[in-house]
């Protein structure tokens, strides 16, 4: 969208009505995929603040929720359909907490995300944000020096940060320890 559209999309009450009416519905269903709809669109748009951190809110409760569910039933997170969502909104948070320097916080939700999804890709992704982590970098830092800026063939992983400017496979060999250390001193999340 170019700054004209943003702004005709601003100003159009229908869009805003059309808007505001899927967010309350969204928030009623817990409709994780809707919540995300109306985030997003929010954000573009540079909306009400306040709306936005209330949508924010709802998707976390939503999915932390759901997370539980399946969790409990026994089976891990798929990247496909409501669980893309839940996983999405699990990741979001733990970057925002590293963005804030919540360097624990950020390790703790990631340890736990390794440990609930199942794709390898996702899998090993996360495990480089937790040595990152471990070394105390900052979320900037790790992004500058690390991440590979490419298009996700795969839609999926468009949310995720997948792809890095270094061997995965051999990086993470050269970590292992890391990886042991902090499995050891989170195990206790996993109870």
């Amino acid at each position: 969208m170019d700054k004209e559209e943003l702004n005709e999309a601003r100003t159009n009450p229908d869009f805003l009505k059309y808007l505001e009416e899927t967010r309350v519905d969204a928030i009623n269903q817990k409709n994780i995929a809707a919540l995300y709809e109306v985030l997003d669109s929010m954000l573009i748009l540079d909306l009400d603040e306040e709306k936005i951190n209330e949508v924010y809110e709802n998707i976390l409760k939503t999915s932390f929720s759901n997370v539980d569910d399946i969790i409990n039933s026994g089976k891990k997170l798929k990247l496909q359909e409501q669980e893309l969502f839940y996983t999405r909104a699990f990741y979001e948070h733990a970057i925002e907490k590293w963005s804030y320097g919540d360097i624990d916080g950020a390790k703790q939700l990631i340890f736990i995300l390794i440990h609930i999804i199942e794709d390898s890709k996702l899998e090993e992704a996360l495990k480089i944000h937790l040595i990152y982590l471990n070394k105390n970098s900052d979320l900037d830092s790790f992004y500058e020096n690390s991440v590979e800026i490419s298009d996700n063939s795969d839609e999926k992983y468009g949310y995720f940060i997948v792809n890095f400017n270094f061997e995965i496979t051999q990086y993470l060999k050269e970590n292992a320890h890391i990886l042991e250390q902090e499995n050891e001193n989170l195990k206790y999340l996993l109870d």
